[in-house]
């Protein structure tokens, strides 16, 4: 047949229109299968392969082309160049319905800036698609995941969450011999989830972001002995069970108060989509995950306060989020306060002219946060549009030796206000005889070196309103997330030091520390110098006592006589920074009182002791004894000390 022949041209017309349409190409396959913890993605017989051409990753698969998780470049293949390859992701959460992979090329001419991810990198547009594999289910959606725990009112309670693909009924079982499960006690869940109509802007309420979010179960283990190893399972014999997992219950007359805690960590993503994703969240949960192991059956818990996922409305970074963090949370109880990704969108209930909330919650309007967790108390806001009403804004709970209190900086709390009136009164209820520590945190920093100007106003605003109270109550750590560096204050009121050391009796104020260096990478440099503001030279303030770029995560140890707080690092898991507080309280089986003051790391400490005139005459016969051996013992502790502690210097970076 002749080439000229219009019939064949035709022909060969509808074939190229097919390809660049979006059929699929003779001759060029692609498979994926889930091959352990990890899904396998083949192709062979490309033609011409280009640099951009690149796999789509989708659920469910009847999404359109241009509605993608998210993608990766084939290029990440060593054999792209030949036409065919393999890459591999780890096993990804199952997002109620089976994974789709389609391959796509992108013509260099079509690499549009008008079409950009949170980078200002260019978006594939989801034309030209070669190639799609079949359907890869990664799991059961009736199966129980995203397990995590969380305090409840109750000092004998223990709340669990997790999710299921559908709203039948699901149980919690639970008790304290892991191998005889027929004494288990077991009790019902609540059941919640949202709708896309619920989300107040885009993209949440979009076809690109929005995904079914599954149905949450909420179950209080109740009547729990205090400081005991628990087990449990959730979910149901029809739908499927949870593996067996384990917690040590709360124990109100415990001695020692052990924490996690640190803000804006974020949720590692393995392929490229709309949103920066942080990888250093990894790191973060591996190290806390070593620190939680090491401590065996001694009760702590996680304190994340605020910028939780950062999945800013493309709902399944939720899911990634639950499932990277369920290591930890679902066998140490795992709590959270509000931040502006959670819950920032433009016509908020409140929204003062001061404020600078925006759009930085993706158009979730804090709905995701308030289903999918349950923190103790009862703050609840209308959201305004019908939704789930926003809720885990502020509360407060005992664990150990320390009163932890969690406040909402995105919501109301100026004098008046709801919140400032709990606030207020929770802090003047303190029993200090049983926690002489307060810890005091919210989301956005009162206190802060980072050249966050935009929330200038804000934070005046903490300082007239909130500032007061943790100063008249005697808070003896207040926490702050948003900025995302670790910044370690002195105690201070209104900008001025009460003290400058870094091991001390409480001395009035509290110590303000930001500890936002959970895992999202982007942050406005420190302050430049108001006299050279081009120039890459960023001071630290006197009352900036140690401040880092480096990721991690913040541990507390208290015990009646002493607070110790320790910054650990993400890149070596070891210390950084520490600060410690003595309460001037002593344990029950010391005879003498010791107050430390004016104490800095690694230098001598110095005590005051008060001695009964009774045995005055005793005392001084052994006082010569007492130095002795107390500088014997210091000198060995510094020898040890040398070994082990490596002085790390101010980042600047």
């Amino acid at each position: 047949m002749s080439p000229e022949n219009p019939h064949l041209r035709f022909l060969l017309f509808l074939a190229v229109a097919a390809v660049a349409g979006g059929g699929a190409a003779a001759g060029t396959t692609l498979t994926a299968s889930l091959s352990g913890d990890q899904i396998k993605i083949r192709w062979t017989g490309l033609p011409a392969p280009d640099g951009l051409d690149y796999v789509g990753i989708y659920s469910p698969p009847s999404s359109r082309d241009r509605d993608f998780l998210g993608y990766l470049f084939l290029n990440g293949s060593a054999s792209w160049r030949s036409g065919s390859g393999e890459l591999s992701l780890p096993r990804l959460p199952t997002l109620r319905a089976p994974y789709q992979f389609r391959l796509f090329r992108w013509p260099a001419n079509e690499y549009s800036y008008h079409h950009v991810d949170h980078d200002q990198n260019p978006l594939p547009h989801g034309k030209h698609r070669v190639a799609v594999s079949a359907d890869v289910s990664v799991g059961d959606p009736a199966r129980p995941e995203q397990v995590h725990l969380a305090f409840a009112d109750g000092i004998d309670e223990m709340r669990v969450m997790f999710l299921c693909g559908d709203r039948g009924k699901r149980v919690v079982r639970y008790g304290l011999q892991k191998e005889d499960e027929k004494e288990w006690k077991e009790v019902d869940t609540d059941v919640s989830t949202y709708e896309q109509k619920h989300m107040c802007d885009w993209p949440a309420n979009s076809s690109v972001a929005w995904r079914d979010p599954g149905f949450v179960f909420d179950g209080l283990m109740k009547g729990l002995e205090p400081g005991r190893k628990y087990f449990y399972k959730v979910g149901s014999d029809t739908g499927g069970w949870s593996e067996i997992y384990s917690f040590i219950s709360r124990d109100s007359e415990a001695s020692e108060t052990n924490a996690f805690l640190f803000g804006d960590m974020g949720t590692y993503v393995p392929y490229n989509t709309y949103i920066r994703t942080q990888d250093e969240s990894l790191s973060t949960v591996k190290w806390i995950l070593r620190d939680i192991e090491a401590l065996g059956d001694k009760p702590a818990f996680i304190s994340h306060i605020g910028d939780i996922s950062y999945a800013r409305g493309y709902s399944w970074v939720w899911d990634h989020f639950f499932s990277q963090i369920e290591p930890i949370a679902a066998s140490t109880p795992y709590h959270v306060c509000i931040g502006n990704h959670e819950y920032d969108w433009p016509s908020q209930p409140w929204k003062p002219w001061w404020a600078t909330y925006g759009k930085d919650g993706g158009g979730e309007c804090g709905i995701p946060y308030s289903v999918k967790f349950r923190m103790p108390g009862n703050s609840i806001l209308p959201t305004g549009n019908g939704g789930p009403d926003t809720r885990n804004l502020y509360y407060s709970f005992d664990s150990g030796v320390v009163h932890f209190v969690y406040m909402s900086t995105e919501t109301n709390f100026v004098q008046g206000s709801d919140q400032y009136n709990f606030l207020k009164a929770d802090l003047e209820k303190v029993n200090r005889s049983r926690t002489p520590f307060v810890v005091f945190q919210g989301h956005r920093p009162m206190y802060t070196s980072s050249d966050e100007t935009r929330d200038a106003a804000l934070k005046q605003q903490m300082l007239q309103n909130l500032e007061p109270l943790l100063v008249t109550y005697k808070v003896t750590l207040a926490l702050w997330g948003h900025v995302h560096r670790y910044e370690r204050f002195c105690p201070m009121k209104n900008f001025q030091c009460v003290n400058t050391s870094s091991s001390f009796q409480y001395s009035g104020a509290p110590v303000h520390l930001v500890i936002g260096m959970g895992g999202q990478d982007w942050q406005p440099i420190w302050q430049p110098r108001p006299d050279h503001p081009d120039v890459p030279i960023f001071p630290q303030p006197e009352r900036s006592m140690y401040r880092g770029g480096e990721f991690g995560y913040t541990r507390l140890v208290a015990t009646r006589e002493k607070l110790t707080l320790t910054y650990v690092g993400n890149h070596d898991g070891q210390v950084h920074d520490m600060v410690e507080i003595f309460s001037g309280l002593v344990s029950s089986n010391s005879s003498v009182a010791v107050a430390v003051h004016d104490t800095k790391l690694g230098t001598e400490v110095s005590t005051v002791r008060k001695i009964s005139p009774l045995y005055l005459e005793i005392g001084g016969s052994v006082l010569f004894a007492l130095l002795l051996g107390f500088s014997f013992g210091f000198l060995i502790r510094r020898k040890k000390e040398a070994a082990q502690w490596t002085p790390v210097k101010n980042e600047e970076s």
